[in-house]
């Protein structure tokens, strides 16, 4: 049997953006800092004082949420960049947060078989 390999410490740092911004933040975390462990995805909100707010309930806007894993030991630094990099400073530019992690392993993928191309089948 396997054993689990238990990192060390880590935190998940979670943007929520105005819609279009992840894949740029995205893009300068993996360029500038050498982050990969980062994923996105989109979702449906309003918040009390967004532009729409004043239209009544059942008025919302898609979100990009951005959740990134760093080592605790870096995420304060990775939490500036990223609060930077998504200029969440701005009005109506989002939010950001951090949480600790208990535990967190690697995720790798097993050994496969290089598959020789050949042709496609037919339909």
């Amino acid at each position: 049997m396997a054993t689990i390999r238990i990192l060390p410490p880590q935190k998940r740092i979670t943007c929520i953006l105005p819609h279009g911004i992840a894949l740029d933040v995205l893009q300068r975390l993996k360029d500038e800092k050498g982050i990969i462990e980062a994923h996105m995805n989109s979702a449906r909100g309003m918040g009390k004082l967004t532009p729409l707010a004043h239209r009544g309930v059942g008025e919302q806007t898609e979100k990009d949420i951005v959740n990134v894993v760093v080592s605790a030991a870096e995420a304060d630094e990775i939490f500036e960049y990223l609060y930077d990099a998504a200029r969440i400073n701005r009005p109506h530019g989002g939010l950001i947060y951090m949480t600790a992690l208990g535990h967190t392993t690697p995720f790798v993928l097993p050994d496969l078989p290089q598959q020789q191309p050949g042709p496609l089948p037919a339909d």
